[in-house]
Parts: structure tokens; sequence; C-alpha cells
């Protein structure tokens, strides 16, 4: 097996990911963009998007690293939106969307066209997300999406394997397909209840950081294999078991928790830019051949798909989220503040991406030994509706953000929270400290209980001081001057020990534990600005 074709794939998407850092557009709409030019450059190798792949070995880790990241609490907070928009919009969009395509396309078998419906069903929030988080977006409607996206996946498959039941004669009915997706779901749902408990036990209990850590790139795949295995869902799987492990994360050895952020950081960057460069270097595949159908119909016929699309999204989502206060005093008290501009951001926020790609590649050639009805041209209005609206709503998303002028974080108000839970814990530490030396077993010279100290009061002061001041030069404010001091002191202590190294008066054994000490604590001075 050549891996080169692999190792360009993900050096070139990081490449493109990293650069588009510096410019205003998403990164995934750059890197789809980049995939579509790099379809037709001469010497790019044929990147086929293969089924068996994207969905046990692409989308479990991805999947895997959202619900790490997202709160259980927010999400269990916001159940019904979440609900309403990754089960039962995705089972709308899948039966209108089919239908209407089986009403535009002459020819297209029924069954094909709702197998089409559930496949253009589920949006990929990735982008939408990340748009979210950058332009500082409400918590709850970021929670929506995030907690969309995480599900989705797997009512949209579901309704796939109905649907495809249905367009190759197996005889499917209404009973049958609620039966399919009770077992998908109920199952699903299942197996990460069985797997999240005896899987963390294990994180806590094993003591070296490395084989956690190996325990943790293993447990999405795990948990995807077994609810696949006894034909559940494996993305409803993956998802319980990570919300769980992810609320109960403190639990674990802190080296881990340094460890396996840092893995899963850079496992889902180069993931997720492989994915949308290799959506663009599709093209080639979905135009081979389009049966029966010119290049201009199939073209009318996926600006039809897509408008479709678009518009469904925005019939389910206003009726979803304002029924429901009609309907409940107690939901119009617990959501006083809802109006129009926070369904016409989630509305639009409804980008496609390699999920529906996969799952269209993996429509069989054949059914019933004749070749599956119109299979090129569902591939066709696929990628083209996953494309347009990557690009048509990803780069117009930040405006309509920014025009409808949502309120965003409050930076400060957070930053007074952050600060009083720090003073509680704070105070909490001390009071252990006083337990601690008390017991003449803890005894410590006061210069050394002094510094302890030190150090809590420091941890105490740090958030507050975020909140005063700030330097008329540098404008930083005491807080970032004092971590900026901070790695400069360290930086010049980590070029002593090199020369020492150099100079053979210390070996590099020596050296790497020196620098180990160092990375640790400019770790611990170190804040990512969110």
């Amino acid at each position: 097996m050549d891996a080169l074709p692999l190792v360009a794939l993900i050096a070139v998407s990081a490449a493109i990911a990293g650069a588009a850092r510096w410019t205003p557009v998403p990164a995934p709409l750059l890197l789809v963009t980049a995939g579509l030019i790099g379809a037709y450059v001469p010497g790019v190798p044929d990147y086929t998007l293969e089924p068996h792949i994207v969905l046990p070995l692409i989308l479990p880790p991805l999947l895997h690293t959202a619900a790490l990241d997202s709160s259980y609490l927010d999400l269990r907070a916001n159940a019904r939106p979440v609900a309403l928009l990754s089960v039962g919009y995705v089972l709308f969009a899948t039966l209108v969307v089919g239908y209407l395509a089986y009403l535009l396309v002459p020819d297209l078998p029924l069954t094909a066209a709702l197998v089409l419906g559930a496949v253009v069903a589920p949006p990929d929030a990735v982008a939408a997300t990340a748009i979210a988080r950058r332009l500082g977006l409400p918590n709850r409607i970021t929670t929506i999406l995030q907690g969309e996206s995480l599900v989705n996946d797997a009512t949209a498959i579901t309704a796939y394997k109905v649907a495809l039941a249905a367009a190759v004669g197996e005889g499917a009915s209404w009973a049958g397909g609620i039966e399919e997706f009770a077992l998908a779901a109920l199952g699903g749902v299942g197996v990460g209840l069985v797997l999240m408990v005896p899987i963390h036990w294990l994180r806590t209990h094993l003591k070296e950081a490395l084989l956690q850590n190996t325990l943790s790139l293993l447990i999405p795949f795990v948990a995807y294999a077994a609810a696949e295995q006894v034909g559940a869902s494996g993305v409803l799987a993956v998802v319980v078991v990570a919300l769980y492990l992810g609320h109960r994360a403190w639990q674990v050895d802190f080296a881990t928790r340094l460890q396996e952020a840092a893995v899963w950081k850079m496992a889902a960057f180069i993931l997720e830019s492989s994915v949308f460069l290799l959506i663009g270097l599709q093209l080639p595949y979905v135009l081979e051949d389009l049966g029966g159908y010119s290049v201009g119909q199939a073209l009318w016929y996926a600006v039809g798909v897509f408008v479709t699309v678009v518009v469904v999204r925005f019939v389910w989502v206003f009726p979803a989220t304002f029924l429901p206060r009609v309907l409940s005093a107690r939901i119009r008290v617990r959501e006083p503040d809802t109006n129009w501009t926070g369904p016409v951001v989630v509305g639009w926020a409804g980008m496609r991406g390699v999920v529906s790609l996969a799952i269209a590649f993996s429509i069989p050639m054949t059914a019933e030994g004749e070749p599956f009805p119109a299979r090129n041209l569902v591939l066709f209005l696929t990628f083209t509706t996953v494309i347009g609206t990557l690009v048509i709503q990803g780069l117009t998303l930040p405006p309509l953000i920014r025009a409808l002028k949502l309120p965003g974080r409050d930076t400060y108000a957070e930053t007074l929270a952050e600060a009083q839970a720090q003073s509680e814990a704070s105070s909490a530490a001390e009071r252990r400290l006083d337990e601690l030396l008390a017991d003449e077993r803890n005894a410590l010279p006061e210069p050394l209980a002094d510094r302890l100290r030190t150090v809590m009061e420091r941890r105490r002061n740090s958030v507050w001081e975020r909140l005063g001041s700030v330097n008329e030069v540098t404008g930083e404010s005491v807080d970032d001057t004092y971590r900026r001091l901070s790695r400069e002191m360290i930086e010049a202590e980590r070029e002593v020990f090199v020369q020492l190294r150099d100079e053979r008066r210390i070996d590099d054994e020596m050296m790497r534990s020196l620098l180990r000490r160092l990375d640790l604590e400019e770790a611990a001075a170190y804040r990512e600005d969110s």
C-alpha cells in the first residue's frame, strides 16, 4: 500500500486549515474549495470516499471529541430543542425532501427519492459551531447546534436503512421502520449505558497515563463496533459513553487529562481537515455517469433540492421553537428571552457534511439484480447539496449573525463568575492546608508553608486581576503581564539548560527531565483565550 497519498492528504489539509486561521473564511470552506480545485490538478491521486472507512473509523472519533467537549448539564437543559432537531427535523426532512424530489425529478422512484431525503437530512454542525464560537453566539444556540450534530447522524442512518430496504425490495413497512428506529435508538443508548461505567472505572484505576490514553483512543471504536454488532446505533453508543466520561473527567488522573486533551485536539484537527478536503475531491466521481439525465437537467434538479433542503429546515425550526411556548406556560417562564433571531440562525446553520456523502456512497450498485434507480443522480444531488450549503450558508452565516446583532457572550460576567468560583475553591484549599499543617506528620519549615499559601493566593487573585486595570502601553491586564513575564523567565532557564547540555556539564536525560519540569510550569501559567 502506498502511504504517500494519505500523508499528502493530511499534510495539505492541515496546511490549508492552518492558513485559514489568518483569513476571515472558515477552514471548512477553504478546504472544500481546495478539494474542488485539486480534483482536476494533474498528478493528484484518486481519493474515493469509502463508507466502510468513514462511518466506523472517522465518524466515531469525531463524535467522541465533540461529546467530550459538550456539557451534559447544558444538553439536558436543552433536551427538547435538541431532540426536535436531531430526531424530529431529520425525519421531517427525509419525508418532505424525498417527496418533493420525487415530484421534481422525472422517473425517480419514490423509494429512491426517500433514500435521497434521508441522505441529505442531517446537518454537519462542525462548521456551524466553529463559526458560532468564533463570533461569540449565545451559549444556548451553540449548545443546541452541538447537541443536534451529536444525535442527528444516528437518526439519518436509521432512516436511510429503512428507505433503502424499501428501495431494494425488502418489503419495509411502517411497523418495520418504527421497530428499526426503536432498536437503533434504545439499543444504542443501552450499549452506551452498559459500557460507560466499566470504561470509566478502568480509566480511574489504570495508573499509567500512557495506558489510560491508549484506552481513550480505543473507546469510540469499541462503543461504535459493539452497538453495530447487535444492530443498534453506534453513533448513540459513542455519544452516551463520551458524555458520561466528559462529565466525570475530573475523576481521572491529571496527567491523563493533560495528555488526552492534547491528543484528541490533534486527532480532531487532522480528521476534520481531511474530511472537508475529501468532500471537494469527490467531484470527478459524482460526475462520472448521470445516466439518462443531462448535466443541465441535473444542475436544475440540484438547485431544486438545495432550495428545498434550506426551506424545509426553516419550516421545521420556527414551529418547533414557538409552538411549545404557546402550549406550555412552563416553557414560557423557563425561556423568557426567546425571539425570532435565534431560530433564524439555527435555521440557516444547516450545512451538510461528510456523513451525507459517506451514506450516499454506500448506496448499493444494484437492487434485486437491477441497477439501483438513479444512483449516480442521487450521489450528484447529495454532493451539490453538501457543497451548496457549505459554501452559500457557510459564507453568509457570519454576516447574518452580525446583522441580527444577537447578544453575545458576556465576557465580564463570565470572568466574574470564574473569579467567584476560584475564590470559593481557594478558601476551601486554605482551610484544608491549615488542617494538614496542624498534623505534626505534615510539618513543614515556615518558608515552604508560606510558599504553598503564596501559590494558593496567586490562583485566587489571578482571575480578579483580569478584571482590573490595563497597562496603557501594552494593553495587557496585570494577569497577562504576569504570565508573559513568567514565560520569559522560563525561556531564560530553558536556554541555560540547553547550553549546559551542549557544554557536556549535564547529559541529555537530565536536560529532558529539567525541561519537562519547566514545560509543566509553563503549561500551568498558560491560559488559552477562548
